[in-house]
């Protein structure tokens, strides 16, 4: 029997995915729930041919030059792929996978569920029974913004911002939204949502959700700047990534009330930090990069980066590649 194909994975990932690796190639598993250390991965990715990476794994030129000419695929278990140098990936021939459309709905219902309870204050009403401060019913106690009939502005208006966009309309919400460009209007027009500058968007909107690629321009994008553009009344949500919001700005945003609350999936650094200003806020609910984590949604995560990787190794094209143009580069 010929050799199979060697690979590394670098955390346990669904049964769904992980039975299809291990019944195709010569597979080692990293067993922790922590990512392994930089030096561990380096090691272990020595002489692969293929190596199925999470978000939390640096992929560039020193990883891929230590694996060896051999390699032949990274597969991604997410849809983005900042962790990955595309660049180094192309010049090398080496195609990456990602998992797109998996998580679509998944991350929009999260996203709409921050949205909702960062505007209701039902993480803040949660505390305050916790905390045996409820004595009454008051006509003034923990107000928030109404959702429905409300104005939101999707910032990055792809698979994921539509989603949201669908779940808007169902509230009767005026839909905003800012993309490179305004897009055709058979894609727009179910949603009714309409194109408009970003500091327009800013400003005009109740909520604001972010659903934009990490990006040199889209770094920063909420700054202070654009904080101060919003309502008083308003709601931020970020499902995007981290390093899109300065955080800093934000923390003094909400704690001197140029908006009203935030909700936060992701965060600039991953994990943040315990003593992170923003954890002091009741006005802000972070929670651990969770968009995806329904169990449906991780487990067809896991096929689609398993079977990436199974026709890397094989030689064959890959089912979702991230960087397509490597194939036109051979």
């Amino acid at each position: 029997m010929a050799d199979r194909p060697r690979v590394f994975v670098s955390r346990r990932i669904p049964e769904e995915g992980l039975r299809l690796i291990l019944e195709a190639c010569d597979a080692t598993v990293w067993p922790d729930e922590l990512p392994p250390p930089r030096d561990v991965l380096l090691r272990s990715v020595e002489g692969c041919d293929g190596i199925l990476t999470l978000l939390t794994d640096r992929v560039d030129a020193e990883l891929l030059d230590r694996a060896g000419p051999q390699l032949t695929v990274v597969s991604n278990y997410a849809v983005g792929f900042d962790n990955i140098v595309i660049p180094e990936a192309n010049r090398r021939g080496i195609p990456v996978g990602n998992t797109p459309g998996a998580l679509t709905d998944t991350t929009a219902d999260l996203a709409f569920a921050l949205l909702m309870a960062a505007g209701r204050r039902v993480v803040e009403g949660d505390r305050y029974v916790h905390d045996g401060h409820w004595r009454t019913w008051g006509p003034l106690l923990l107000l928030g913004t109404d959702i429905s009939g409300g104005t939101i502005g999707i910032v990055g208006f792809g698979r994921i911002g539509q989603a949201v966009a669908r779940r808007a309309r169902g509230f009767g919400m005026t839909i905003l939204y800012h993309d490179v460009a305004p897009l055709p209007d058979d894609v727009t027009g179910p949603f009714g949502a309409t194109y408009v500058g970003l500091d327009e968007l800013f400003a005009r909107a109740d909520f604001v959700s972010l659903h934009t690629n990490l990006t040199a321009e889209t770094r920063h994008l909420v700054n202070a700047k654009r904080l101060r553009l919003m309502k008083p009344s308003a709601v931020l949500v970020n499902t995007s990534r981290g390093p899109v919001v300065d955080q800093k700005a934000l923390y003094q945003a909400l704690r001197e009330g140029w908006i009203m609350a935030a909700g936060l999936d992701v965060t600039d650094p991953e994990p943040m930090p315990v003593d992170e200003p923003l954890l002091s806020l009741p006005n802000c609910i972070v929670v651990p990069h969770i968009a995806s984590a329904s169990t449906a949604t991780r487990a067809r995560m896991a096929e689609m980066a398993a079977a990436n990787l199974i026709a890397g190794v094989r030689g064959e094209r890959l089912p979702t590649p991230a960087n397509p143009e490597v194939y036109g580069a051979k």
